[in-house]
């Protein structure tokens, strides 16, 4: 089931900018090597390599893709590109931070897929009146 919601990045060759042309063709050069049978695995794999060869995050890494057309389950993805789409997903409209049509995309296939977002931002505390305001 998983293996038909995925789809894998491609770019338009007459826009792509030469960081797209790069981690595009470090992405599939590993994606093909990896000696899993997992796709999801295989791809994660891919963008920690891919992150690893062009010295970036793995959450800027994951994004270009996304960008490119990546599509996969949550569990494809690295944690901290997780943490970071979901808080943009948490945004709207012409926020600053919010979430692109690439991105708004994959959510939709999630939500399609029963895939759940975690939104970290809910177990946060935040504290409104600082304590030593209220000591004399």
């Amino acid at each position: 089931n998983n293996i038909d919601m995925m789809q894998l990045p491609h770019f338009d060759a007459v826009h792509a900018t030469m960081l797209q042309r790069e981690v595009y063709s470090h992405f599939m050069r590993h994606l093909r090597n990896v000696p899993v049978s997992r796709p999801e695995i295989k791809i994660l794999s891919a963008i920690q390599f891919t992150a690893d060869a062009m010295q970036s995050s793995d959450a800027h890494i994951s994004k270009e893709l996304v960008e490119m057309g990546l599509r996969a389950p949550r569990m494809a993805f690295p944690k901290e590109f997780l943490d970071y789409i979901d808080r943009a997903l948490m945004r709207c409209g012409w926020d600053i931070g919010a979430p692109s049509i690439a991105m708004i995309e994959l959510r939709d296939l999630w939500y399609a897929n029963n895939e759940q977002l975690s939104l970290p931002q809910f177990r946060h505390v935040h504290t409104i009146i600082r304590e030593d305001v209220m000591s004399g």
